[in-house]
């Protein structure tokens, strides 16, 4: 039987490269005959014509499918409304601004033929963005390398070739607060890495500015990792002791050389100390009890208006 291949593809305000991403997926298709494929877009809410294009894409060539998401929910949650209605025997997560090269993916299917499930995409160059971000970046891999528990991929964004079963286990995990990239490491399954030098944007600005990538960085460490807690459970009881002992060095003080009134400073820089080192645990302890607030409401992850042609309600495909 002919295997099925489902591009998937998370879309917001991308009006500008989807001509180019179309006519640069069709080269893609031609080169690879003996494939069936599916070209999935996951509106995640546009404000421009993104949904008008893909539309009217649509009505020239069944190959494009599209899911229209009520309203913005992230990209984190638009891949998972991807997952739900991917129908190809593997799935390959890209993005709409032609950073992540398609011709890459000529590469992805051939090892993907050879028995791999999780072929992702590294890269060796990340295209151009700031001296800042991109050290930024890398420092937040590596600390969360340190942190976790599974080994989380270094300069390994979501652009990847994913097996039918990966996909299924992922549409198991319905939490709302995600971080796929850990999730592709959590399932495990047999990985092979690529590298590529990874392009510029060919038009617009990144909508994911230094706000939403710190909160995409909380995200990460708080859904991969309980270090936090833990650290923060450490330092108290490191203060804790050292308060004792420093308790005691002051009673025996007393007692030897009887009270004294000087160290007035000392103590009050010792209590906005401890007193910062409080409110950070508690805002660590807050940040999971937010998470934990919003899981156990129950509420599907996202809300999808159509599919195609069809008007959704809360549902999920079959």
């Amino acid at each position: 039987m002919t295997k099925k291949v489902t591009l998937l593809i998370p879309v917001y305000n991308e009006a500008k490269t989807l001509s180019e991403l179309y006519k640069r997926l069709l080269e893609l298709l031609e080169r690879n005959e003996k494939y069936e494929w599916e070209m999935l877009f996951v509106n995640d809410g546009s404000g421009d014509h993104t949904l008008d294009i893909i539309r009217e894409l649509r009505q020239t060539d069944t190959r494009v499918n599209y899911v229209n998401l009520s309203r913005n929910f992230g990209k984190e949650i638009a891949m998972l409304a991807g997952f739900d209605y991917c129908t190809g025997d593997c799935c390959v997560v890209m993005d709409a601004d032609l950073q992540d090269p398609p011709e890459l993916i000529d590469q992805m299917l051939k090892y993907w033929e050879e028995g791999y499930d999780d072929i992702y995409a590294r890269r060796r160059t990340r295209g151009e963005e700031s001296w800042m971000r991109r050290h930024l970046s890398l420092a937040f891999y590596s600390l969360l390398q340190k942190m976790s528990r599974i080994d989380i991929l270094p300069n390994v964004g979501d652009f990847r070739l994913l097996d039918r079963r990966c996909v299924l286990t992922l549409r198991r995990m319905r939490e709302c607060e995600r971080y796929t990239k850990g999730l592709f490491t959590w399932i495990g399954y047999n990985k092979k890495g690529i590298e590529f030098d990874r392009g510029n944007r060919k038009d617009g600005r990144s909508s994911w500015n230094l706000f939403k990538l710190l909160n995409l960085a909380i995200e990460g460490i708080t859904s991969a990792s309980t270090f936090p807690l833990r650290m923060a459970t450490i330092t108290g009881i490191v203060f804790a002791v050292g308060s004792f002992i420093y308790a005691l060095f002051f009673l025996a003080k007393t007692i030897i050389y009887g009270e004294q009134v000087a160290g007035f400073p000392t103590l009050i820089i010792v209590i906005l100390f401890l007193g910062g080192i409080q409110m950070l645990s508690l805002g660590i302890i807050g940040e999971y009890i937010g998470r934990i607030f919003k899981e156990t409401k129950g509420r599907p992850t996202y809300v999808a208006s159509d599919y195609n042609e069809k008007k959704l309600g809360y549902e999920y495909p079959e």
